[in-house]
């Protein structure tokens, strides 16, 4: 039998459940808020729900994956192709949940959806592999750019050494979760501001690369399609570090409940930061090729620095600074979101009862943040990045997947559904299968990383029994769990 959600208390310290009976009502239900009762606040507006998607998006991702692509690509015309194809496979998967988002009117993102589509066994497994492999692999990820970022000006002529990045890379990730959890507000407006600098590192790159192809700087681009021809083996680990840097469009789902006008704001700050990003990703990437050849690149460790050497002398130390500003956003973001869904899965009864409490003072959702912490730490003094980004791959798309796929079945199960937005079903449709498509070849081009990946997941299944289903746990056990 499927465990209801803990019926709370209020504590005695500084913390308050979310929500009696173990659930929250949509923001917009119009329910009455019980006296004393403590909610997460309306307070992402279209202009911080765009600077959430965007500040999210654009991270390490655009500053590292033109290389992984490339590496995966063998040639700078099929690379082009592949960020383009990229893109527009986002701007799909965003329609998808800009739809989802406005019909299913509650935080927690892909959590909510599957829940919703498939039940608790698939919803668990998913915030399970979340908590485990996806979030704390792609906060490393994100934050070892940062911290190599943040320490090139000071290492221009020696190599930068790892612990030093690593020890730098761990104090950023505390910085941000202190932030989550000291204010909602000022995250929010952190983000907006590094959503700035963001937006200002890609035009210091695009602007001195169209200058370049005006000046007739274009001969990396003859025979752009001659080169290594792209493999089997190849092309899926090419789509994953494209979709690695574009992903993060999801992100405004997770927090659908603080969001104001939900039905308008979230398909308006989808489609708006999706044109953005996919334009400025091309563009960088077009402006790379104007100045690097694809052998240099593929020797590059940062890519925007040794393009800003070769063109902008001095001012080339100000490019690592706003693109370790970049990485901190992407990490700000990231973990704004993702403690959202910790919370609503704790409201739901599928993680200790302790995530589902909020400060009663600062409104955040102060244990889901900081539970990542240690995880994150664990893969940011263990992982390899790219091995990390084929790792974490696996899992998130599979069940992203499976989110678009449940769009398809409710639209059958629940037809008469309010759907303020809706999409044409060849969307869906064809996001999904791309998504499996690739999760499936990625067993057979990295069988190592995503095979870890897959058992990882499927250890969701045995803890769903174990800690969900079986209801005779001993005592001991279950004030483990905080029943």
């Amino acid at each position: 039998m499927f465990r209801k959600a803990a019926v709370p208390t209020v504590s005695n310290g500084s913390y308050l459940q979310g929500q009696a009976n173990g659930k929250l009502s949509s923001m917009d239900s119009g329910q009455p808020a019980q006296e004393g009762k403590v909610v997460l606040k309306k307070k992402v507006t279209l202009l911080r729900g765009i600077s959430i998607i965007i500040g999210t998006i654009i991270g390490a991702g655009i500053f590292i994956s033109p290389k992984g692509i490339l590496k995966n690509t063998g040639s700078v015309g099929m690379s082009l192709t592949v960020w383009t194809v990229c893109g527009i496979l986002s701007l799909f998967g965003a329609l998808c949940y800009a739809e989802l988002g406005t019909c299913i009117k509650k935080s927690g993102g892909h959590y909510t959806y599957i829940l919703e589509a498939f039940g608790p066994l698939p919803a668990f497994v998913r915030v399970w592999v979340e908590l485990l492999i996806i979030r704390p692999a792609a906060t490393a990820v994100i934050s070892l750019a940062f911290g190599r970022y943040i320490l090139e000006p000071f290492f221009m002529q020696c190599e930068i050494p790892e612990l030093a990045i690593k020890l730098i890379t761990a104090v950023g990730i505390t910085l941000v979760m202190v932030l989550n959890s000291t204010s909602v507000s000022w995250s929010a407006r952190i983000q907006m501001f590094l959503t700035f600098c963001k937006l200002v590192a890609i035009l210091i790159i695009i602007v001195p690369g169209v200058i370049q192809l005006i000046k007739g700087e274009t001969q990396h681009f003859k025979n752009a399609f001659a080169g290594n021809d792209a493999s089997v083996m190849g092309l899926p680990l090419a789509f994953y570090s494209g979709m690695y840097a574009y992903s993060g469009w999801f992100y405004l789902n997770f927090v659908t409940e603080e969001v104001e006008n939900p039905e308008k704001n979230i398909p308006l700050a989808i489609c708006i930061s999706m044109i953005i990003v996919t334009v400025g990703y091309v563009l960088t990437n077009v402006a790379y090729f104007t100045t690097i050849s694809a052998g240099e690149l593929l020797l590059s460790k940062a890519v925007a620095v040794t393009f800003a050497e070769r063109l902008m002398g001095n001012f080339s130390l100000a490019v690592p600074v706003f693109v370790a500003l970049s990485c901190f956003g992407s990490m700000n973001g990231g973990i704004f979101a993702v403690s959202r869904m910790f919370f609503v899965a704790s409201r739901e009864g599928h993680l200790p009862e302790i995530l589902s409490m909020i400060h009663v003072r600062k409104h955040t959702p102060l244990p889901a943040v900081i539970v990542l912490h240690p995880l994150t730490m664990i893969m940011l003094f263990n992982g390899d990045l790219y091995s990390l980004l084929n790792f974490l791959s696996f899992a998130r798309w599979l069940f992203i997947g499976l989110v678009v796929a449940g769009l398809i079945y409710l639209r059958y199960k629940r037809p008469d559904m309010p759907r303020p937005f809706k999409v044409p079903l060849f969307i869906p449709a064809l996001f999904s299968f791309t998504c499996l498509f690739m999760v499936a070849l990625s067993l057979y081009s990295d069988p190592v990383n995503t095979g870890i990946g897959f058992a990882i997941t499927l250890t969701g299944i045995p803890a769903y029994y174990l800690f969900i289903v079986w209801d005779n746990k001993p005592k001991w056990f279950r004030k483990l769990l905080g029943k």
